[in-house]
């Protein structure tokens, strides 16, 4: 009997110790982290912001069950904005030409792979044709449109929609079963979280769409699975309305298969967009006409949504008009994993994760940009602002929050006292960025 009741006590006793270690290891895993990334979606586009001429209701319920920022801000190109979104810093310190990111700069996907994350991206690359470019900035696994491959084949059609090419770790596969690469990419981020699950995980969603060409998706009555592709660059605009809808319901079947593998609030989930709306999109938004300003560096090409998720972690509802900025997200990354940022990686964001609580945080008082397509000075457009003035290096000063699309420089001498402050402000902060270049 007492033999019997001291194997009782020992099987009792292991699986105590047992329960407290899992419940030590499970309060120890580090979060898992998806940001997704729209291509060419400015913030007119969001029904949650204020646009009036889409329906967005997946993206409209990350805002409505966690945290919704009202004033962030990316460069008004992609490649630029993936550059500094990437890296954490300002492209004037590491940006050399379109379509490239330079070899020797360090990633989030770097930072969180070396932290014990398994990291992929899926979607859009255009940073570097080498083989190795996204294992080399990170990823354990990749499939990419545009790659080391163009964007159109033999014949002149798109590649990246209907029937795509994308090119998974460097090798090329079409996809010429009827598929859409939204899906097709979605599927694999889906596929790869189901595998590591058991582990921390960071995906990286730099999606295709919306980006021209305007083209039908398996949603739109006009949809050809048989189609080879846009024969023109831009495509139909009618069907902007069409993308939008697609890529929110793509946001929405990320999220879903979050909560159905149970992961919800170990899980956090970022959505923004990399530039303004593509020419010739003009969208409703807070009750004004609002053109796609891709490319430019007013409101309309800079300014994009950022909503953040993490269920049991941010409280429903909170909205902060806070300044953010691109290079903002991997330092924000590494505080949400956990993560130490090493010293010697000149990072000019500042973390947000304080105010995705509801705290206080260490709010910007100005956001920098240095805009060129191609690394030449020529091009170059350098200016700072803060939530009401812009201040252009060339000499430009605009009250940016009446003004959206900088049609009335402000003239000198300035009366306004508000306004003089600001620029006084924001010409100090210009020349911390002197002799950097």
């Amino acid at each position: 009997m007492k033999s019997k009741l001291h194997h009782s006590r020992l099987i009792i006793l292991f699986l105590g110790i047992f329960t407290f270690s899992f419940s030590l290891d499970a309060q120890d895993r580090k979060p898992n982290i998806i940001l997704i990334m729209a291509d060419d979606l400015g913030i007119e586009t969001i029904s949650s912001y204020g646009g009036t001429s889409y329906q967005t209701p997946f993206i409209d319920a990350m805002a409505a069950d966690g945290a919704k920022f009202e004033n962030c801000f990316a460069q008004p190109l992609c490649t630029p904005s993936r550059v500094q979104l990437m890296t954490g810093q300002y492209n004037v310190r590491n940006y050399t030409v379109f379509g490239q990111l330079d070899r020797s700069q360090t990633t989030f996907a770097n930072l969180l792979k070396d932290a014990g994350y398994k990291t992929a991206i899926a979607g859009k690359w255009q940073l570097g044709k080498d083989k190795d470019s996204p294992q080399h900035f990170g990823f354990d696994e990749s499939l990419l449109w545009q790659h080391m491959l163009g964007a159109t084949d033999e014949n002149g059609h798109d590649t990246r929609y209907s029937n795509p090419v994308l090119e998974h770790n460097g090798v090329a596969k079409h996809y010429d079963g009827g598929q859409f690469s939204t899906n097709v990419t979605s599927d694999f981020l889906i596929d790869f979280m189901e595998k590591n699950q058991d582990s921390p995980f960071f995906l990286y969603y730099p999606m295709i769409i919306t980006h021209c060409p305007f083209v039908p998706t398996p949603d739109s009555k006009d949809w050809d699975p048989s189609s080879p592709g846009s024969p023109t660059y831009k495509g139909d605009a009618q069907y902007f309305g069409d993308m939008v809808s697609y890529m929110d319901k793509t946001v929405g079947k990320i999220i879903a298969k979050v909560e159905e593998l149970g992961l919800s609030e170990e899980t956090i989930i970022i959505f923004t967009g990399d530039n303004g709306t593509d020419a010739p999109v003009v969208s409703q938004y807070r009750g004004r006409e609002f053109p796609g300003g891709k490319s430019k560096t007013t409101d309309n090409g800079i300014h994009v949504p950022l909503v953040v998720q993490w269920k049991g972690q941010i409280s429903p509802g909170i909205e902060s008009d806070d300044l953010i900025d691109f290079s903002d997200f991997l330092p924000t990354l590494m505080d949400v994993a956990g993560v130490k940022t090493p010293k010697t990686l000149p990072v000019d964001g500042v973390s947000f994760l304080p105010q995705m609580m509801g705290k206080k945080g260490n709010p910007r008082d100005w956001t920098y940009f240095w805009f060129t397509r191609n690394g030449d000075m020529e091009s170059l457009k350098e200016f700072v602002r803060n939530k009401e003035f812009k201040l252009y290096a060339s000499g430009e000063f605009y009250n940016i929050q009446e003004d959206w699309f900088e049609e009335k420089p402000l003239v000198f001498p300035l009366q306004d006292k508000n306004a003089k402050r600001a620029h006084k402000e924001l010409s100090k902060a210009l020349k911390q960025f002197e002799g950097i270049r």
